[in-house]
């Protein structure tokens, strides 16, 4: 099976910060690569630092990399121009930490999920209406909520508001940055398996990055481990998480104190 994504040696330097030199670089990508076949999940785990934010910008085309590939069903979406970008970019959805960041606050929640119609010039005004009303139904948003504004919903809410915003334009592909690290566990465990209800019935892809193994262990069918930005490891869940071979993922393992060998039966078949 043709993987959905795959990335290919991808480089991503930036200038470095506090440097005489205007020709001094930081490599925030070095030469990584990554596939994700269609209906599945990559976890992508690493410390802060690593790489993981930058590669998820470069994959949803808010970045450009400085070399390597990115194939999209078979399209290196390094070479399209805005115009192919612009036609491509609304099936690979980006989900951040901070919804808060990334919702306007006086916006109703109808208006927030009604957004991506109106940007794409797509339906009526009640077609729109009625289409983020559904989409509301599917992430568990009361009906009775959809007037109410951003800033007078939870956190869990505005995350799950975000997720409704990103299914929107019908995405293959929804990259989660750290999208369940600011939620308490219980909210955390909810949203989780809103994720896996959605990929099931939606046959969505996920790139899901976190710093948490027992989320990883939940959610993923293959996890990456990411340092210094490369990958250092890589593989079936249950292979990272029951035999790390490589330092760095053992270290982040021993960190993670909800995680444990019998977390690995979480791990998706």
């Amino acid at each position: 099976m043709q993987p959905l994504l795959k990335v290919e040696n991808l480089v991503k330097h930036y200038a470095a910060r506090h440097s005489a030199r205007s020709n001094d670089k930081l490599a925030a990508l070095d030469g990584v690569s990554l596939s994700i076949a269609p209906q599945t999940t990559v976890a992508l785990v690493g410390e802060s630092g690593s790489g993981k934010s930058t590669l998820a910008l470069c994959i949803a085309c808010l970045e450009p990399p400085t070399s390597g590939s990115i194939s999209f069903e078979g399209i290196d979406l390094t070479t399209l121009d805005k115009h192919q970008l612009r036609t491509l970019r609304p099936q690979i959805q980006l989900v951040f930490q901070d919804p808060a960041s990334s919702l306007n606050p006086r916006w109703t929640a109808l208006d927030i999920v009604s957004e991506p119609f109106l940007v794409q010039r797509r339906f009526t005004a009640s077609d729109r209406a009625a289409k983020a009303l559904q989409l509301l139904d599917r992430v568990a948003i009361p009906r009775r909520m959809a007037g109410r504004t951003a800033a007078e919903l939870s956190g869990g809410q505005k995350q799950r508001l975000a997720i409704a915003r990103a299914l929107a334009l019908e995405p293959k592909l929804i990259i989660l940055d750290e999208a369940l690290s600011a939620l308490d566990c219980s909210v955390q465990a909810q949203i989780s398996n809103l994720l896996l209800d959605l990929q099931s019935s939606l046959g969505l892809t996920y790139l899901f990055i976190t710093h948490d193994f027992a989320m990883a262990a939940h959610l993923a069918n293959q996890i990456a481990v990411m340092d210094r930005g490369r990958i250092v490891e890589s593989g079936p869940a249950k292979n990272i998480l029951c035999s790390p071979s490589h330092e760095v993922t053992r270290s982040l393992l021993a960190a993670t104190p909800r995680f444990s060998e019998s977390a690995a039966e979480l791990v998706p078949a």
